[in-house]
């Protein structure tokens, strides 16, 4: 079974057979959007970077929903995770489902914005909350240290 597109409208993940197949081919899609997303961090400032259309309602939505949200801080995945966490995340990304595209696929996400992408810096969340950290995160100017460094080592060669 290939997965080349969006998952299926009628695809129940809480019912599914736990195929490794399909495992490896999610995991091959979360990976393959870090590693596009940290190259365009090298050649775009995060803070000139646009990531949807929806960034501004994104934003303006994260801040009202989530008003203790400091994107410079680590992002603790307990707390993220916990019953209250993921109802409150529930919700804020049900706005989004008919309008963002794969708003729920699994995408990996950097506990801090200090950080590469790393085993122990990265977790795994759906594809609005990394939008909503990440948008944070770039309109804060806290992704530019990628791009200056990438500017550097090219500089450097």
């Amino acid at each position: 079974m290939a997965l080349n597109g969006p998952v299926p409208k009628n695809f129940d993940a809480d019912n599914a057979d736990n195929f490794e197949d399909i495992e490896k081919q999610f995991s091959v899609k979360a990976v393959q959007h870090l590693e596009t997303y940290w190259a365009i961090l090298g050649k775009v400032r995060g803070s000139a970077l646009r990531l949807t259309k929806y960034d501004d309602d994104i934003y303006e939505h994260l801040k009202k929903d989530f008003p203790d949200f400091d994107p410079a801080e680590t992002i603790k995945e307990d707390e993220m995770k916990s019953k209250a966490g993921k109802e409150r995340w529930r919700k804020f990304m049900m706005a989004y489902e008919k309008k963002v595209d794969d708003y729920n696929f699994g995408t990996i996400l950097r506990t801090g914005p200090q950080f590469e992408y790393e085993e122990h810096t990265t977790i795994f969340v759906p594809r609005m909350q990394f939008y909503a950290v990440e948008i944070a995160r770039n309109r804060a100017g806290l992704n530019d240290w990628i791009y200056e460094k990438a500017q550097a080592e090219k500089g450097s060669k």
